[in-house]
């Protein structure tokens, strides 16, 4: 990079040090951002560490722990000869209908690439018809209100269905312990953005929600993976767990654990997170408990949606937590936006009232789905391993050689994007692995897994080339 882009990239970063915490994460944040909303462009080159220390005015160390920290994310490059680079896209160019770029790790969501099977957002595809019939019940509802619908706690009827849905999984639940979000990815922002400040430690498993690595990571957080369930014992800010069907493999923590895991985070004051997006999808059909059914302790937070079980654009999510919290998270939701849709969370409330048919109905589909994939996956590709998952709708898939960021690229030319699994660690681990949901019908499945198959004999398990990949769901 010469001096002119030198000075230009000290302009972008601005006052990048006014924050909180240490500063090689404040100036993490920074450039994440820049290369997050495409001012940064793939394949752009950065200054050497020591030029933009003695540019910045900081140590060396600190433009090292920052660059590193983003190469551990894919969102930078760096290697002895050819210095530091913005990570390439396994994406297609694509812009907006006002030539502007979009979002990098959005494309996926707001793009989809022509004729690509997407296999990285794993949310259902098609809203079934209770969805609809829960919609026309909501409008005739919507009739007899006779209020502004600003309410930024959510709608009092679907906190009340809410907290009775929890009373009944045995976990006594009030009204005022809940308050709706806009989907649990909202719910995830607005608790990290009350309870962890820059510097501060999340602890999370590993693989994990990547929606979840990027909300901690925004607010500047180091985020670090648990070896167990004890690390909750050196007192994070925060932990994050999955234990019910986690988002990747599908994964159920056993009881003794979640009591463990509760009683820990009780004892030693560490606000934790219990993730219960899929905790309906079980294909055993029972829901395991709620973590703060093990341990009545205001520490325990539980966060929920309707997205994973009934359909990805019903964007009703909550939060179940001690009524204190709910209150100081209303008023930080009202300084958002003042409360979500009405309409939607009146829907959500006759589909809640209606939960076991509705689970009942997408997990007949989600078995038969899996069951598919599993077996051709096991025809196709014998070399690949992965275990079955016990619930949800994707399995963690581990390839025999070669690293799933490199094979990412060779599948994209095969017409199949799969995320892999550097997304799903803190630290950029289980390069080996990724991720395939089994949303598609049938046919489709198959054809993902002959495409798939096709670029595996193609893939000679060269190289390894760090690329940022989109937003994983």
């Amino acid at each position: 990079m010469n001096g002119a882009n030198l000075d230009d990239l000290v302009d972008l970063l601005g006052r990048w040090a006014s924050g909180r915490g240490p500063l090689y994460l404040l100036l993490a944040a920074r450039l994440r951002a820049l290369i997050d909303d495409g001012v940064l462009a793939p394949d752009e080159p950065l200054p050497p560490d020591r030029v933009l220390a003695r540019r910045l005015a900081v140590g060396r160390g600190t433009v090292v722990a920052a660059y590193d920290l983003l190469q551990q994310e894919g969102r930078l490059v760096r290697r002895q000869g050819s210095g530091t680079r913005v990570a390439a896209l396994d994406l297609p160019a694509t812009r907006t209908a006002d030539g502007v770029a979009a979002n990098p790790l959005l494309l996926h969501i707001l793009h989809p690439p022509d004729n690509v099977q997407l296999l990285t957002c794993a949310a259902p595809h098609d809203p079934p018809p209770a969805l609809c019939e829960a919609y026309a019940e909501a409008a005739h509802r919507l009739a007899g209100l006779h209020e502004m619908g600003y309410q930024p706690a959510g709608d009092p009827e679907l906190r009340a269905v809410l907290a009775a849905y929890y009373t009944g999984r045995g976990l006594p639940t009030t009204p005022d312990e809940i308050i709706v979000t806009t989907g649990a990815q909202q719910a995830l922002t607005l608790l990290t953005s009350l309870l962890v400040a820059p510097g501060d430690t999340v602890l999370t498993e590993t693989p994990t929600y990547p929606g979840a690595l990027e909300a901690f990571r925004h607010a500047a957080a180091v985020v670090r993976p648990a070896t167990s369930i004890e690390d909750l014992r050196e007192r994070p800010a925060l932990a994050y767990f999955v234990p019910s069907v986690r988002n990747p493999d599908g994964a159920i923590m056993d009881n003794p654990s979640r009591r463990r895991l509760a009683t820990l985070a009780a004892e030693h004051d560490v606000p934790l997170i219990d993730d219960e997006v899929r905790a309906e999808l079980c294909f055993s059909g029972e829901t395991p408990a709620p973590l703060a059914g093990f341990h009545r302790g205001e520490q325990i937070i539980t966060i929920g949606s309707l997205s994973k079980l009934v359909w990805g654009g019903l964007r009703v999510g909550w939060i179940r937590a001690a009524a204190p919290l709910v209150s100081r998270l209303a008023r930080l939701r009202a300084v958002q936006d003042l409360g979500g849709e009405v309409v939607s969370q009146l829907a959500a409330a006759a589909l809640v009232r209606r939960l076991d048919e509705v689970r009942a109905a997408q997990l007949a589909t989600l078995r038969r789905r899996h069951d598919h994939l599993c077996a051709e996956l096991r025809a196709r590709l014998p070399s690949w391993t992965f275990e079955p998952a016990l619930g949800g709708q994707t399995i963690w898939v581990r390839l025999p050689h070669g690293d799933a960021d490199s094979f990412a690229q060779v599948a994209l030319r095969h017409g199949v994007a799969v995320p892999p699994g550097r997304s799903f660690d803190p630290l950029g681990a289980h390069a080996d692995r990724m991720r395939l949901h089994f949303l598609f019908p049938e046919d489709e499945l198959s054809r993902a897994v002959n495409n798939l198959a096709a670029a595996w004999a193609s893939y000679d398990g060269a190289g390894r080339t760090v690329s940022r990949h989109p937003l994983v769901v």
